[in-house]
């Protein structure tokens, strides 16, 4: 279920791992105790420390510094110079980092019940010591060091100044007081918690007579009550729980609550989110199992052992929209992602991916096994895995291509039934659901949300769906790697084998095939059943030469290798458009779209028939006001909204930013079939209403909106990022992300080309009045009697387009229309979804469609 994001070798197995929150930082320890700071969107490596050993320079740059403040020679030996020893745990710290760790944990507690009056919001304000500072905390064995990457100032402190003992684990607590905030506890090898000042650096606080053996783990969680707690595993297989809620003047602080958890030893201590329940503890230990623990009443939920005669060195808490049956991730020390189900599934363990498959065949020898040391999830975009690895680092995300394809049927109007047409293996199927008459609260309702993401009053009701299967007979030629479209009339159903390469026509009402051939792409038109394919040919398989044949025959069929690389070439650059008449039959309405000889890479339907073309990788200087080329474009054979297809050639993963948007995207009129403007960027996908009003084009890291009508004009571009695919209703733009559905309102605001559009339809709308009155009673019709006017001036007052976007939690931020850079930047990344919104939703969980939907309703008369 998961693909390569990115992946960066290394030398030595990776053995520790950690992610920030909002940006794309991994910082990773080998076995070698050699730390780095790894960009994995741009594959750059930001920083590079020997931690376990004496960095030389760290020790150069510390002195430098000394001498550039003023300061005289250190007598003692500085603490950089200290060789710091195994590194044990590394981790950021920042103002994002402690507001997402406190995000976490209420939100977690606020699902209890009883927890919705007990929660408070508020959030204090940063602290100097990190206010505008990203720290890497790097926690060996007889140290701890804090680097600012910003300034790349470091602190490092001693375990003398922790009462000399090791450290091996450590956890930022968020709840405490302003004058000691924030605070580090770091767990020792004797079994006691000490707590570190980042203010004063001064040990400030210990937690003693728990653990009877060396810490292990250490994490906070808050509980329904509002408390905020740490939790503890240490080698005794102790779990103990501490309160993280006291005064500064508390300088001992001893168990609330000591249970037995494994034999051998805690490993690992995770949080699980449970909705509608209280959350719970995941733990994992050395005698190969997994334990559930409820954070009420502290009992054992459950305990299994995920994989028989392997103990887990990682675990996370999972929940991805695309595979509500899973909760749990962890690893064992073999190639494979495991994953466990939720009990109210089968409860099972199985394998969510096997890496080898993910890496390249010259990264792992002939005679070694690629093998996991460590884990982690994105606490915010759930898509994304990160591993350790004896090979490297390897950033893997959920894969498109593992969910069945489907698409969504129009749906009548005033209709509460919905439709959905649907693959498995080779098997058509047809999907009727509908919402029982039972009111969900929870949906429609305008009351604010709190910061744990939760309505105000918001009841815990499911949504009731009634569903019908149905199989529909006819047959699916080929069960391989589908996508499904859907015209805009609803009266036919494409499907396109990409890998094969093969497509056909299904009409909806009896669903019989209408048209069919050998297309790898395929993109509807809006306003008419007409329809543009990529024809696309394979290369006939090269001839095996026996040994010993003469060179003449290896010439011979090197040259007919070459012939059939080219005809196929030729074949993969020609789109074709046809139409579907109202009987059914298939007509070509053009045989070969523009004159370019390069291969077509794309194709996008809209109200212009868009063609991507593979170009050579390089930037235009005029790459930055590209999209200005269409703003007289005529807007003539109006396309649809939502059809798009892609073919990924294997290398946009690869791209370096300065070659990821070269000018290979070319509008065609549905009616004309003649270029409309000049050559763009190529977007991810594009999006256009039905109405022709509005229009949307995708890049990596921001969508582009545009008014259509009276003509082109461009509103602004809202920066959300990696946007799988979107559907618009009326002027809602409804954009689904990996993880997340957003909502952009749009209003267009009122440009001088308005006020004239205005009064050239007031002036043609008199002419037809007094043309019909000639018409009706003569010339004597136009005759009037003059008398007073009092001349009235109507002002309309300009107003620029405003952009509104509302994201799950309802936190929105509106951004007014100016063009900067941003609007073309580099574009690495294919689509992970090549459907609209209401495709994805479909998937798995069908009751997310009907939830869309009635937010479409519920603000279908918005008006700005």
């Amino acid at each position: 279920m998961l693909r390569l994001r990115a992946f960066r070798g290394t030398n030595d197995k990776i053995v520790k791992i950690a992610v920030h929150p909002t940006h794309p930082w991994l910082v990773t320890a080998d076995a070698s105790d050699h730390v780095s700071v790894w960009n994995w969107e741009h594959r750059q490596v930001i920083y590079e420390l020997k931690a376990g050993g004496i960095d030389q320079r760290r020790l150069v740059g510390v002195k430098l510094e000394k001498l550039a403040e003023g300061e005289s020679e250190p007598k003692g030996k500085p603490t950089e110079a200290i060789r710091g020893g195994s590194v044990k745990q590394v981790s950021f710290f920042d103002d994002d980092v402690r507001f997402w760790q406190l995000w976490r944990n209420r939100s977690a507690a606020a699902e209890a019940p009883t927890a919705v009056n007990h929660l408070t919001s508020t959030f204090a304000s940063p602290a100097p010591s990190t206010k505008g500072r990203h720290f890497l905390v790097i926690c060996c064995e007889n140290k701890a060091i804090f680097l600012d990457l910003v300034t790349m100032r470091s602190r490092d402190v001693p375990k003398q100044e922790l009462d000399n003992k090791s450290l091996l684990c450590m956890e930022f607590l968020s709840r405490s007081s302003a004058g000691d905030s924030p605070l580090v506890a770091f767990g020792g090898s004797d079994g006691i918690i000490r707590v570190l000042s980042m203010m004063t650096w001064k040990l400030v606080r210990r937690y003693t007579g728990g653990h009877k053996g060396s810490i292990s783990c250490l994490m906070t969680f808050m509980a329904s009550s509002g408390e905020a707690l740490l939790v503890s595993g240490a080698s005794d297989g102790l779990l103990i729980l501490w309160s993280a809620d006291h005064g500064q003047d508390s300088r001992e602080l001893v168990p609330k609550l000591s249970l037995k958890a494994h034999d051998g030893g805690v490993v690992a201590v995770e949080l699980s989110r449970v909705i509608g329940g209280a959350p719970q503890l995941i733990t994992i230990g050395a005698d190969k199992t997994l334990a559930i623990w409820d954070t009420m009443s502290f009992k054992e939920l459950r305990r299994i052992k995920p994989v028989p005669r392997l103990a887990c060195h990682s675990v996370a808490s999972w929940c991805h929209p695309r595979a509500p049956n899973l909760d749990i991730l962890t690893c064992v020390k073999d190639s494979y992602i495991w994953a466990i189900e939720h009990p109210t599934y089968s409860a099972l363990t199985r394998p969510l991916c096997d890496l080898s498959s993910l890496v390249p065949p010259q990264v792992v020898a002939p005679n070694k096994k690629l093998r996991v040391y460590c884990m982690v999830a994105h606490p915010l975009q759930p898509h994304l895995v990160a591993t350790g690895t004896n090979v490297g680092i390897i950033v893997s995300e959920f894969d498109a291509r593992s969910l069945p394809p489907v698409v969504p049927l129009p749906t009548p109007p005033g209709s509460r039934e919905h439709s959905a047409v649907y693959i498995v293996e080779r098997e058509l199927k047809l999907l009727n659901f509908q919402l029982s008459n039972t009111t969900n609260p929870s949906l429609g309702n305008n009351g604010s949300l709190s910061e744990t993401g939760k309505l105000k009053g918001d009841s815990l009701e499911s949504l009731h769906v009634k569903q019908i299967k149905k199989h529909i007979s006819t047959p699916v030629p080929h069960d391989s790697y589908s996508v499904l479209s859907i015209s805009s009339s609803g009266k036919y159903l494409a499907i396109v084998w990409p890998d094969i390469p093969y497509f056909s026509i299904y009409k909806v009402s009896d669903w019989s095939i209408v048209d069919s051939g050998s297309a790898r792409l395929l993109a509807w038109d809006t306003c008419s059943d007409r329809f543009a394919i990529l024809e696309s040919a394979l290369p006939p398989r090269m001839p095996i030469l026996p040994k010993g044949s003469s060179s003449r025959k290896a010439k011979e069929a090197a040259a007919a290798a070459a012939q059939a690389a080219a005809a196929a070439t030729a074949a993969s650059a020609n789109v074709q458009v046809r139409i579907l008449l109202d009987d059914g039959t298939s007509n070509i309405l053009m045989r070969s779209i523009g004159s370019r000889s390069e291969p077509v890479v794309g194709l996008h339907g809209g109200a212009l028939l868009g063609v991507a073309y593979r170009t050579p990788r390089r930037i235009s200087p005029g790459a930055a006001t590209a999209i200005s080329t269409i703003q007289s474009m005529p807007l003539s054979g109006f396309g649809s909204s939502g059809s798009f297809a892609t073919f990924d050639d294997g290398f946009s993963s690869q791209r370096s930013p300065a070659e990821a948007m070269p000018q290979n995207f070319q509008l065609f009129s549905w009616e004309t079939f003649q270029p409309v403007g000049g050559l763009l960027p190529q977007p991810e996908w594009t999006a256009w209403d039905q109405t022709v009003e509005y229009c949307a084009f995708a890049y990596q890291h921001y969508i582009v909106i545009s008014s259509l009508r009276p003509q082109y004009r461009y509103l602004g571009d809202v920066a959300i990022a990696y946007a799988t695919g979107a559907v618009w209703q009326r002027r809602q733009l409804f954009v689904a992300t990996p993880t997340t559905i957003e909502c952009v309102f749009v209003d267009a605001g009122i440009a001088p080309i308005d006020i004239e559009t205005r009064k050239m339809k007031e002036e043609m709308k008199l002419k037809e009045v007094q043309a019909r009155a000639v018409a009706e009673h003569g010339e004597l019709a136009l005759i009037s009697v003059e008398g007073p006017q009092t001349a009235t001036q109507e002002r309309i007052t300009l107003r620029p387009p405003m952009l509104q976007v509302n994201g799950p939690n309802d936190l929105s931020f509106q951004c007014e229309a100016t063009l900067h850079n941003g609007l073309l930047s580099p574009s690495k990344d294919k689509l992970l979804f090549s459907t609209t919104m209401m495709e994805q939703l479909l998937v798995r969980t069908f009751s997310s469609t009907i939830i869309v939907q009635l937010v479409k309703e519920h603000h279908k008369d918005v008006a700005f």
